[in-house]
């Protein structure tokens, strides 16, 4: 009997790639099948996705399972980043090229927004922190730019169910996805229609949601064919990455915290429900939807975008670091010269990121760093900084302790980055899996075809398939100095806003 294998495409805003899953019951073995970059594409002053191309990556991921693998194909999965999407007409073609989050289309769009409805309104309806590039602004800026777009289209799709509809012809919205829109109402989840209405943005492009491990279809019959596969079912994971991610958190006792952390950093807990206060509301924490349809209330940080940018401008200038040779030089540096805010709107956009992280303190008069390692160590620092400012919010708003962070992702790479995160929160930190995106996007997948039941099964088997490892705070004193600093900073520059 051969044997049967899940394929979860994960892709990423940088990179994407085809893992296979094998379940036995107890433990999940995976490996890497096909891995291609995700590049987005600069034209006539905009910024879009290359979405035939990362259609044609997953037709040539399952091909390659096809062709080099001694098994059956049990179902596939899809999940992305959120909130980009693209718009079909009514014969089911895409309209153009899906806008990139980081585009510029969204600049000003927010507060062009208030003028109509207020921020408190907003967030007290859909429970979803404010950013420009969240769906709703988007549309918002093609309804203003381009109007007969949005009453020419049939359907919007995420993302992922783009992805998906290429696949099967299926035209679905999966409710992880949908909720990191700012677009659902928080209390239904459902569709926030009215909300829709008094923007004037027409609403009649929204298709059903479903649910992650809904299935969705299978995979077209012709298409299947010159892939040389089965039309195998197409499973609705939790097809937003963080929602897959969270899902594999290893976690089953305790009061914990989760860090999604590669080019964004998510930090959250899960809630039974949206949690919206005034709290949440001013420091700008969102609910999006989990596994079992509980919610993330998390922040939102700028993440390893910023040591991401730095390399890639050093690349560009033919001064070549991997990853680990910028821990080396963030660790030979001096600590604690100076701070940034990750999210302060200068890092926001590409583009010569060491300079700006210079520019940022020489505008907030500290020492500039001059060097690679100096300016490494001040963006290491900063990010295990604004982590714990982060973290202890998460403790206000919820009024209790939290024991523990677990880390997942692509971040628990970096050892330098995760001892720091221990220092500065003074708590434990657990990292891993590494892959969880993809680990989660499988075992919803079990979880469709009924080898697991729940979520808190899910975790046990990511507890026993997949090693963690352990950071313990040191050196707790200098670092509670470096958070006074960071604190005194952050209330500067807000401040500084406000006057």
């Amino acid at each position: 009997m051969k044997k049967q294998s899940m394929i979860a495409f994960d892709l990423g805003a940088s990179s994407g790639r085809a893992m296979i899953g094998c379940f036995n019951g107890r433990r999940l073995e995976m490996k890497e099948c096909h891995r291609f970059s995700n590049d987005p594409v600069e034209l006539t002053g905009h910024t879009y996705w290359d979405i035939l191309r990362l259609y044609r990556e997953i037709c040539q991921g399952l091909l390659k399972f096809s062709s080099q693998e001694a098994g059956d194909i049990a179902s596939v999965g899809i999940d992305t980043w959120g909130v980009d999407f693209g718009l079909l007409d009514r014969s089911g073609q895409l309209m153009g090229n899906p806008y990139h989050y980081r585009d510029v289309r969204t600049d000003g769009i927010p507060e062009k927004a208030f003028q109509k409805v207020s921020k408190e309104e907003i967030y007290e309806r859909t429970g979803i922190a404010f950013q420009s590039f969240n769906t709703l602004y988007q549309l918002l800026s093609v309804r203003l730019s381009n109007p007969d777009l949005l009453e020419k289209a049939s359907a919007m799709l995420f993302i992922p169910d783009l992805l998906s509809y290429f696949l099967t012809g299926e035209k679905k919205t999966e409710f992880t996805e949908a909720t990191t829109s700012q677009l659902l109402d928080a209390n239904s989840g459902n569709w926030d229609r009215p909300l829709l209405k008094k923007l004037d943005i027409p609403d009649h492009y929204l298709t059903d949601l479903d649910v992650p491990g809904t299935k969705r279809g299978k995979i077209d019959k012709k298409l299947a064919s010159q892939l040389g596969m089965e039309e195998v079912p197409l499973i609705a994971v939790a097809t937003h990455d963080t929602g897959s991610a969270v899902a594999a958190v290893p976690a089953s006792e305790g009061s914990f915290a989760f860090l999604s952390s590669g080019t964004w950093s998510l930090m959250g807990v899960e809630t039974d429900r949206p949690v919206i206060n005034e709290d949440t509301l001013k420091w700008n924490y969102t609910n999006e939807g989990c596994v079992g349809g509980r919610y993330r209330l998390l922040k939102n940080i700028m993440g390893l975008w910023i040591i991401q940018e730095c390399k890639r401008e050093w690349d560009r200038n033919g001064e070549h670091y991997s990853f680990d040779d910028m821990v080396r030089l963030a660790e030979s540096s001096a600590p604690f010269q100076s701070v940034i805010d990750p999210d302060a709107g200068l890092f926001y956009h590409a583009g010569d990121m060491p300079a700006k992280v210079q520019r940022y303190c020489r505008q907030t008069g500290q020492q500039v760093p001059r060097d690679k390692g100096g300016i490494l160590r001040c963006v290491y620092e900063s990010l295990a900084l604004k982590y714990r400012w982060s973290f202890k919010r998460l403790e206000a708003i919820l009024g209790k302790s939290l024991d523990v962070l677990h880390i997942v992702g692509g971040g628990t790479k970096n050892r330098l980055l995760n001892q720091f995160t221990a220092n500065a929160l003074g708590k434990p930190v657990i990292c891993g899996p590494t892959e969880a995106t993809a680990i989660g996007n499988l075992m919803v997948q079990a979880m469709a075809l009924g080898e697991v039941r729940d979520q808190n099964e899910i975790r046990q088997v990511v507890k026993d398939s997949f090693p963690t490892k352990n950071y313990l705070p040191t050196e707790t004193d200098v670092w509670e100095e470096a958070y006074s600093k960071f604190t005194k900073l952050l209330s500067e520059e807000s401040d500084r806003k406000d006057s």
